[in-house]
């Protein structure tokens, strides 16, 4: 990787006898001299305004931010993308923007800020970007984050007609933000210098409502998200296919090879894996979130598979499936397995409009119950089982939760809106049950330690039920021994 210029200020990098060369924690900045610099600054075609189409979701960002100016009247609301974050030294994370500023803008670049002005109507919204680099002053190859360096920005006209939202220079914010009067909002955790800038003006108290709005806003799904999931979900099954065909090689090497694979496929079609991708063979299934993906993967052994492909747009799918790694279950392993299928099948038949949000996680948990108890691994009757709660010793988690442009969604809702909330149509969420003995645990027969299965599959409420969005993955267990037969041929 090229060692990037950074300096404050482009001037600061000409070199004069008045002004030294600036120190960097690596090195020296070289020399520009004046004819360079001069040189620099001309032969380029013109490329300010590109003929660019509107984002394909402007109208429905228009729609979600017009209900928060219905929610907030006359109060100022401060919505940042956040900024780089240091990985090593003078290199970043690859940039992923705040949800709650692309699910209002359409946009994912690093330092943006949507802000919403009131008027005497509702709110004016005003996106404020970094423009295109300076060719004048030489910010646009001296700079590291220059657009030699980094690539071509759009310029605010482009970019107010991309997203439909009048556009600004960000670097005049803070000065506007800290001159402002009157109520303000701001959603925290994302812009330390925007938040520095109303220190004075807001309160924590304050801003949680406005985060938690904006949570609960994406509870339902409109048209536009439901298509971006179904994209995510498509490409996720893609995925899983590429997977049961190198199976062998990775046998050959390990977990890793399984996690590449998939991580190739959402690159490939989409912005990246929603989460950290669970590959995990044999016991390690039994590990609920094992994303080191450093184990053995042999025949003969479950190949837990939990792993999304995250959308352009940042919809995430979040998709499981239990895999016997040379293709065929074992007696007991079906026998677990087939529990798991028979609780997921409660647990989806139990998600529709007007249910509890807590029914389908209570419908999975019952069957559960009810196979532990009849395997006689914990004394029943069933009633007490749930009562006291023990079957959680191997079922663990809850049974699903939302899904949208976080893997675990709307996760600032409040309790009454959520999890002691009313599903209606729209409402995207997870039902994944799950069976694990761990390899150490001694209650159970030997037989059964190190086997961990789990099924999940991303569930639409419809107006008359639900929709199954990974049906095309198939989950009864001779089902999966016949997909994987026909994709290693």
């Amino acid at each position: 990787m090229s060692d990037a210029l950074n300096p404050e200020t482009p001037e600061e990098l000409v070199e004069t006898e008045e002004e030294p060369i600036k120190q960097r924690k690596n090195g020296l900045y070289p020399g520009v001299s004046d004819e360079l610099a001069e040189n620099m600054k001309s032969g380029w075609a013109d490329t300010e305004l590109r003929d660019l189409e509107p984002i394909a979701q402007a109208g429905h960002t228009a729609a979600r931010r017009a209900a928060l100016s219905a929610r907030f009247p006359g109060e100022r609301l401060v919505i940042p993308a956040g900024n780089l974050k240091t990985r090593s030294n003078d290199t970043e994370y690859a940039f992923r923007s705040s949800v709650e500023y692309a699910y209002l803008t359409g946009n994912q670049t690093e330092d943006g800020v949507l802000v919403l002005e009131p008027t005497r109507d509702g709110h004016e919204a005003t996106i404020y970007l970094l423009p295109r680099s300076d060719r004048e002053n030489g910010e646009f190859w001296l700079d590291g984050q220059g657009e030699l360096w980094v690539g071509r920005r759009n310029s605010l006209t482009e970019a107010a007609k991309l997203y439909g939202i009048l556009a600004s220079d960000v670097r005049e914010l803070t000065g506007k933000l800290s001159e402002a009067t009157g109520p303000v909002r701001v959603v925290r955790g994302y812009d330390a210098g925007i938040e520095a800038a109303l220190t004075d003006k807001v309160t924590a108290e304050r801003d949680e409502e406005l985060r938690v709005f904006l949570s609960e806003q994406r509870l339902v799904k409109d048209e536009f998200e439901v298509g971006e999931l179904q994209k995510a979900v498509d490409s996720t099954v893609r995925g899983f296919e590429d997977v049961v065909k190198v199976l062998d090689k990775a046998e050959a090497t390990s977990e890793r090879y399984i996690e590449g694979t998939f991580f190739l496929r959402a690159r490939v079609e989409g912005n990246d894996i929603g989460y950290g991708s669970i590959c995990a063979a044999g016991p390690h299934a039994t590990t609920l979130h094992w994303v080191r993906n450093d184990g053995p993967v042999r025949s003969g052994d479950l190949l837990l598979l939990d792993a999304g492909v995250e959308t352009h747009t940042y919809y995430t799918a979040d998709i499981t499936r239990t895999l016997p790694i040379n293709g065929r279950f074992s007696e007991l392993q079906k026998k677990i397995y087939d529990a798991v299928y028979e609780a997921q099948e409660a647990g989806i038949a139990a998600v529709k409009p007007g249910a509890k949000y807590r029914d389908f996680h209570d419908a999975s948990q019952r069957v559960l119950a009810e196979k532990l108890v009849e395997w006689g691994l914990v004394e029943g009757p069933v009633e007490r089982v749930l009562e006291l709660g023990l079957q959680r010793r191997w079922t663990l988690h809850g049974t699903g939760h939302m899904l949208g442009m976080d893997v675990h969604d709307c996760a600032a809702a409040r309790t009454e809106t959520y999890v002691d909330g009313t599903l209606e149509p729209g409402m995207c969420l997870t039902v994944e049950p799950g069976l694990y003995f761990q390899a150490d645990d001694l209650t159970v027969p030997e037989e059964y330690r190190g086997i961990g299965v789990r099924i999940e599959d991303d569930i639409l409420v419809t107006e008359d039920g639900n929709r199954n969005l990974s049906a095309a993955l198939p989950r009864r267990a001779d089902e999966v021994e016949s997909w994987m037969a026909g994709l290693k041929g």
